[in-house]
């Protein structure tokens, strides 16, 4: 089975889905480091409509200036539309496989698509 991560190795709870992926038997990684390779608007998108999110709720506020700039009450274009121009704005970390998408927090969430 094929697995991507949107991953920031500076978060815990990213290093720990990662670390459920390469030790899960069968599961073949590749990790997207996010802040390095920046999302398009288009698969952030399609990774909320997946995962069953919007845009507002995948956005990170804690250790950001996203409220600073009314990111929370914006449209969900405009909060996309940050989020490709400032990654940091994407809380993490993000898995999708053949079964589907989910925003990995808890990192035991991952299981539901392994």
């Amino acid at each position: 089975m094929k697995a991507i991560i949107w991953h920031n190795p500076a978060c815990g709870t990213s290093r720990k889905t990662l670390a459920i992926l390469e030790e899960t038997p069968g599961v073949d990684v590749t990790v997207v480091e996010y802040l390095k390779t920046p999302y398009t608007a288009d698969k952030l998108r399609q990774l909320f409509a997946d995962a069953g999110l919007t845009a507002k709720e995948a956005l990170r506020l804690r250790g950001t200036d996203a409220e600073e700039r009314g990111l929370p009450d914006a449209s969900e274009d405009a909060i996309i539309a940050a989020m490709v121009d400032n990654p940091a704005y994407v809380n993490r970390p993000f898995v999708e496989t053949d079964k589907g998408v989910r925003y990995c927090r808890p990192q035991d969430v991952v299981w539901e698509i392994l």
